[in-house]
């Protein structure tokens, strides 16, 4: 059974920085891509990043391009997602979710966790 849980999720300050974790359980991780996506209140769900099942791919949107990072760790079956130079309009609930590569569908979903940007 394919579980993930996201953690890390808070309130920062404009300019602040968050790791978000994604853990995983119950399957072999390092098999699978993991995507990262956000959700804002009222707004559409956005990819936000991936990484392959070997870290050696990712990609970002370009929202966030240069401002976070995706990196894994298999060894210990989790993925994370730094979050540097935040800004209000990165307020959402962000998911991880696993894939078979970056280009294939969702095969599941974590709960999500909440950030929130704001002074």
């Amino acid at each position: 059974q394919f579980q993930l849980v996201e953690s890390g999720g808070g309130l920062v300050q404009p300019g602040g920085s968050l790791r978000l974790s994604c853990a995983a359980s119950g399957f072999t991780l390092d098999l699978y891509a993991i995507v990262w996506f956000r959700q804002a209140p009222g707004k559409e769900r956005e990819r936000v990043s991936c990484i392959s099942s070997s870290g050696g791919s990712t990609n970002y949107a370009d929202s966030v391009k240069g401002r976070f990072t995706i990196s894994r760790d298999n060894g210990k079956k989790t993925v994370y997602l730094q979050m540097n130079s935040l800004k209000p309009e990165d307020t959402a609930i962000y998911y991880c979710a696993l894939s078979s590569l970056c280009v294939s569908k969702v095969i599941s979903w974590g709960q999500g966790t909440q950030v929130t940007v704001s002074s």
